[in-house]
């Protein structure tokens, strides 16, 4: 049965109007108290390039932020494999368990949490928006099932080939060499954007495919992680072809896990404003010292996207 998550009143924020945020992402605060903590802080406000970090949890955010105020999310939630196996890493056995905040609570507890966040989510984005979220088997037919049942319009179902994959150390499967990226429209009323043009310029004047010939983009180079190491930290390259193919410059784009903030990276290089939320001291500040070395000229070509820019 579908939880329903009752809707918050709306209160304007302190501090946080459009004269003098570029944003249009505000967050609403109860009247604060000596004994009651803030649900949230904003812990990086950058507005020349328009970029902003919240810290806190996600769905609290996002249930008390401004409504239809978003135009593109990508979610890279959690995957629920922290279980206590292993994996192979460099050559070498390694734990998957990479925190508290991927283990599994059970089929039940997980799904009505991707049903919250998804919910969370559908309420900021703007009529026309729409949200791409990745995963593995693991999840991913929850989310496409969360998604019908919250009315999304599922758009695409992307493949994101992996060409160097970890061996299967079991030896008892086959190697797990591809992510999926579904790709969703708020509702069944919206008339979402897709840069049909660009994506057929990129791939050559043909039609652009969602199977793994077109999607094969590498993990992280070395070099995209100079500033320290997230454990599911995606391609910037994955999401400059991501923001490319759904937004136009100057639209807002959000990242409610964003770890590392890889989606704030490919947003800022390619004209976008971006809002990244994250529960984690240790990322945040990792976001930051990508975001703050992307803005600089010097040394903004330590990424892979050169053969992606913009057209």
């Amino acid at each position: 049965m579908q939880k329903t998550i009752t809707k918050p009143r709306q209160k304007k924020a302190k501090g946080y109007n459009s004269s003098k945020n570029p944003i249009e992402f505000y967050i609403g605060e109860e009247t604060a108290t000596y004994d009651v903590k803030k649900p949230f802080s904003v812990y990086y406000d950058d507005t020349k390039h328009s970029i902003k970090l919240l810290k806190g949890n996600s769905i609290e955010i996002l249930n008390r932020a401004t409504e239809n105020s978003v135009d593109m999310i990508f979610a890279d939630p959690p995957y629920f494999l922290s279980n206590g196996g292993i994996t192979c890493h460099a050559g070498k056995m390694v734990s998957v368990n990479k925190g508290n905040w991927d283990k599994s609570k059970g089929v039940k507890a997980d799904h009505e949490f991707i049903l919250d966040w998804l919910k969370a989510c559908q309420r900021v984005l703007k009529p026309d928006g729409t949200i791409w979220v990745s995963g593995t088997t693991h999840i991913i037919y929850s989310i496409g099932f969360a998604m019908q049942q919250l009315g999304y319009k599922i758009l695409n179902d992307i493949i994101w080939y992996k060409p160097n994959p970890p061996p299967n150390l079991s030896c008892r499967y086959f190697t797990h060499s591809t992510e999926i990226v579904l790709w969703a429209a708020k509702n069944g009323e919206s008339k979402h954007y897709f840069n049909y043009e660009l994506m057929k310029k990129i791939n050559t004047g043909k039609q652009m495919k969602n199977v793994w010939d077109i999607w094969e983009i590498l993990p992280p180079a070395t070099r995209e992680k100079v500033f320290g190491k997230h454990p599911t930290q995606k391609p910037v390259e994955l999401l400059d072809r991501i923001i490319k193919a759904s937004t136009k410059e100057g639209d807002l784009v959000l990242d409610p896990f964003c770890g590392s903030s890889t989606t704030g990276v490919a947003a800022l290089l390619l004209n976008r404003k971006y809002v990244g939320i994250d529960a984690e001291d240790e990322y945040l500040q990792l976001s930051i010292k990508r975001l703050k070395d992307a803005t600089s000229e010097k040394t903004s070509n330590i990424f892979t996207y050169a053969k992606t820019a913009v057209l």
